[in-house]
């Protein structure tokens, strides 16, 4: 920019940027002015108002991050059940197999929940919700039915749990409010 404001006119940078961003250049003074109507926003509802859900975003992000944990301690521990109890191979081959499956269908569902939210869309949302149900089969599955199930995994397999429950409940909402949105 330092080399372009010594010419009159815009370089090749400022007019690639201009296009690529929506602004404006205006060639009395070389500078790039951003217009805040010209970025691409959520739709709003009724009176102007955004109708995403916050604490649903933050519970999302929450679940993410308590996820990435929960993916790293069930390998930890998977290593530690391989070394330590007589697992058999063929079922600890199919508990990993499944967390790998699990992990795709979480990050699936997180980031489809998220993306809804934000942009207001009901067909995000409700991808979101009807992953929840295989999500939480998952849980289920290493919380009941697994070969060897020790308390930490009682316990991280339960707080899933909740997570999902509370997700279910702030999407319902979300979509209700979504619905409500006039689009025109």
């Amino acid at each position: 920019m330092a080399a372009c404001a010594a010419s009159r006119a815009p370089c090749a940078l400022e007019e690639a940027v201009g296009r690529r961003y929506g602004c404006q250049y205006r060639s009395l003074a070389p500078t790039l002015y951003w217009f805040p109507w010209t970025l691409k926003m959520a739709p709003r509802g009724r009176r102007g108002r955004v109708l995403s859900s916050t604490p649903l975003e933050v519970l999302l992000f929450l679940n993410g991050w308590y996820y990435a944990t929960y993916f790293v301690m069930e390998i930890l521990m998977f290593a530690y059940k391989g070394l330590l109890l007589p697992y058999p191979t063929a079922n600890l081959t199919l508990d990993l197999v499944m967390l790998f499956l699990y992990l795709a269908i979480e990050v699936i569902r997180i980031f489809f929940g998220s993306k809804g939210n934000l942009t207001q869309r009901k067909l995000p949302v409700v991808i979101s919700v009807s992953l929840t149900f295989p999500a939480a089969m998952m849980a289920l599955y290493y919380l009941l039915l697994q070969t060897y199930v020790l308390r930490l995994e009682a316990v991280m397999n339960v707080i899933l749990l909740i997570f999902y429950a509370l997700e279910v409940l702030l999407d319902i909402v979300a979509l209700v409010s979504f619905s409500r949105l006039e689009t025109y």
